[in-house]
């Protein structure tokens, strides 16, 4: 069982590939809405753990999937710095003692 992290850009590939075949790069281009370079660096990443197999032809370069145990997991959160939590609030000097106005 293959696992993947939910909300990649793999796991939306993968999603594609498994509902429906042939697939171009092109026709991923236009339905994720990213640019080509995107893509590819991603199908090499996904052939090099032999889950998919880019067959190229004149024209264009056709995806085929090798695999279908998918186990999509979700993805891991990180735990919020402290600067990240009290972002926007300032808080007054120590020794503030209110407004002055003169």
């Amino acid at each position: 069982m293959i696992e993947i992290i939910s909300g990649t850009i793999d796991e939306q590939i993968i999603r594609i590939l498994l509902k429906t075949y042939p697939v171009t790069v092109y026709d991923l281009e236009k339905s994720l809405h990213l640019s080509k370079t995107t893509i590819i660096r991603v199908l090499k990443k996904l052939q090099n753990r032999n889950i998919i197999r880019m067959e190229p032809l004149p024209g264009k370069t056709y995806i085929r999937l090798l695999r279908k145990d998918f186990n999509f997991i979700g993805k891991k959160h990180k735990q919020k710095s402290i600067k990240s939590l009290i972002k926007g609030k300032k808080r007054p000097p120590k020794n503030y003692e209110g407004m002055m106005y003169t």
